[in-house]
């Protein structure tokens, strides 16, 4: 008789050796390949006269750690989508969630320039609320926009307005070169102050994500079976669309646009683990950061010596595995 491990066992008990491989790559490989004594001299015997080790310190580990958390945000946003909505073309990306909040962010750069770093982050909620109020009320008004397919054209085409009026008001108000980096992600500019000024709104999203877990599992058998079983089921929408908001805003702010983590990573997780939300969501953050790190990692290497921008290779990825989707369930899940 054979032993089966879990799935999620496998994923969470590899999590941290996982992680460890790609700091390491992600340190070590770049424009400038750096060998491995540096590393450990860098983190034991500071030099702050070694470019090396300055490059690692101060440009590489934020950007690993930055990628990491990132990848673990979206991907988490990404589940619980799939999962409150049955729709397996449900991701912030698609939704136009992030180009919600990257609008809010150019609005907040055009009329507060020199705002802080906090106004930054409170801007992106506010923008990643306001396109999922546009998109699911508008969804809503039309004849079948619920449905998987025109819920997702309906998010990418208002995402596609929100990103092409904020060009257009960035052109005119001259702030152009200022917000390149939130619609050209590039993990290079990693700001760790940023970062960890984010962190604590992200360990809140984390949290109620965990926290509405089981209900998540329920939901995405059934709305109706949720309800016969006694779910509370606006708390529970309320709370992960909050939750969404939180993950999603947190991860615009820090790094910029970034898409199809959210989509692909709650797929893959399924696969291995099941459809118990209780270990989707923790092995969909392994998974994500883990993923997205490698992307980064990848994207210094595809234009060699220049880097290739992250969304390009997150989109290489995703846009064939979307279309496929399209093709073979029309975005229905879990069925």
């Amino acid at each position: 008789m054979k032993l089966r491990i879990p799935g999620h066992t496998l994923i969470l008990t590899a999590a941290p050796f996982a992680v460890v491989f790609t700091i390491l790559l992600s340190i070590l490989y770049g424009a400038k390949s750096i060998d491995i004594s540096s590393v450990f001299n860098a983190f034991l015997h500071f030099d702050a006269g070694n470019v090396d080790h300055q490059i690692i310190t101060h440009s590489r580990l934020p950007r690993v750690g930055g990628a990491l958390l990132v990848g673990a945000f979206l991907a988490v946003s990404g589940a619980l989508m799939q999962g409150m909505t049955r729709n397996d073309l449900a991701s912030p990306s698609i939704m136009g969630i992030t180009d919600g909040s990257a609008f809010a962010v150019t609005i907040c750069m055009i009329m507060a320039p020199y705002a802080s770093s906090m106004a930054m982050i409170i801007a992106s909620f506010i923008g990643s609320a306001l396109s999922i109020v546009l998109v699911f009320g508008l969804a809503s008004l039309l004849p079948g926009g619920l449905s998987p397919v025109r819920l997702a054209i309906l998010g990418t085409l208002i995402g596609t307005f929100l990103s092409s009026v904020s060009s257009a008001m960035a052109m005119y108000f001259q702030v152009s070169q200022n917000i390149s980096f939130w619609y050209n992600s590039r993990l290079h500019q990693m700001d760790p102050q940023l970062i960890m000024l984010a962190v604590p709104f992200a360990v809140v999203g984390l949290v109620m994500a965990m926290w509405i877990s089981k209900s998540v599992t329920i939901f995405s058998l059934g709305e109706e079976l949720a309800v016969s079983l006694g779910q509370r089921t606006t708390l529970v929408k309320l709370t992960a669309t909050l939750s969404v908001i939180l993950l999603t805003g947190i991860s615009v702010a820090i790094a910029g646009k970034i898409g199809f983590v959210g989509l692909l990573v709650p797929h893959i997780t399924r696969f291995l683990t099941g459809l118990d939300y209780k270990w989707i969501i923790p092995c969909s953050a392994v998974i994500g950061g883990v993923f997205l790190a490698l992307c980064d990692v990848l994207s210094r290497f595809l234009n060699y010596p220049f880097e290739m921008p992250i969304g390009v290779v997150t989109a290489i990825i995703g846009v064939p595995y979307f279309l496929y989707l399209i093709r073979t369930r029309g975005g229905d899940s879990h069925r």
